[in-house]
């Protein structure tokens, strides 16, 4: 039998000794988080986990310890599915008004997931779409953090907050409030981490939000192999920084390349000056 006290995983029967807030007031969509100390068995079956846990049927489990825990990496190779996002304009709600401080894509030590969107302590944050809260915790690099899984599949992640304002197992609405922006964990400044993921693989959130106007651009996503080709490129990718006394033909050769080229990759003439720390894509 799988661990119960982080996962749910429903075969015939589970054991737990307070589930789905029974006599707590909550409502049929919330679970609440429990720790096995006297386990009673209650009776559950596969449909009791499909009805009651958004795109069970898709993930096939419910995680609320592990952040990112898919045991086997998509593979970009599934046929085009298409995503219905919203049905009204009021089930999205922007995370947060704020300009973007960060970029999806590489940084100078590692892959960035998401985007950054400057905010002040103690802002608001905002759920995107309804669903349920799979994670809310403090984690060492994202600080606190919230995954919430949505009834399309996708899940989206928050990170930095100074305080968490829901937690594991509660279902939540487009714009309701999830916590109040911080500067917690790996993190200079305070801001707000904002992931799009489906089945564990990032996506780059342009392809679905105008983060300019603070608004969807689709109704639907596409989710193809053409999506996460840009993950794919930027990680294939390969960058060097500028040091002193550096130039495009000194680089060109330690990397065994030419000058035009480096010039094509970076929109950049021959004749550029470069800037020491200055970031260039060699392949």
């Amino acid at each position: 039998m799988w661990p119960v006290k982080n996962w749910i995983i429903i075969v015939g029967l589970i054991t737990t000794s307070d589930f789905f807030g029974q006599n707590h007031g909550y409502s049929s969509f919330q679970l609440k988080e429990h720790t096995i100390n006297t386990p009673e068995l209650i009776e559950w079956n596969i449909n009791d986990s499909l009805h009651r846990i958004p795109t069970y049927d898709v993930y096939c489990h419910w995680d609320t310890s592990e952040i990112h825990l898919y045991n086997s990496p998509f593979k970009y190779s599934i046929d085009t599915t298409h995503l219905h996002l919203i049905y009204d304009e009021c089930d999205y709600a922007h995370p947060h008004f704020g300009h973007i401080s960060s970029e999806f894509g590489h940084r100078k030590y590692r892959f960035h997931y998401g985007i950054d969107i400057k905010l002040e302590k103690g802002e608001p944050v905002l759920a995107a779409f309804e669903g349920m809260v799979r994670i809310a915790k403090k984690s060492k690099t994202y600080g606190n953090v919230i995954v919430i899984r949505h009834p399309n599949g996708l899940e989206t992640l928050y990170a930095h907050f100074s305080e968490l304002k829901v937690k594991v197992n509660d279902y939540v609405q487009a714009g309701d409030l999830i916590g109040l922006g911080g500067n917690t964990g790996r993190s200079y400044g305070s801001h707000l981490h904002f992931e799009v993921r489906f089945k564990g693989e990032a996506i780059n959130p342009i392809y679905l939000i105008d983060f300019e106007n603070c608004e969807l651009k689709t109704k639907n996503l596409k989710i193809s192999k053409t999506i996460f080709q840009e993950t794919i490129d930027l990680k294939a990718a390969k960058y060097h920084y500028v040091r002193q006394g550096e130039t495009l033909s000194h680089i060109a050769r330690k990397y065994g390349t030419s000058v035009s080229k480096l010039c094509y990759y970076n929109k950049i003439k021959e004749s550029s000056l470069l800037q020491i720390g200055q970031k260039l894509k060699i392949q």
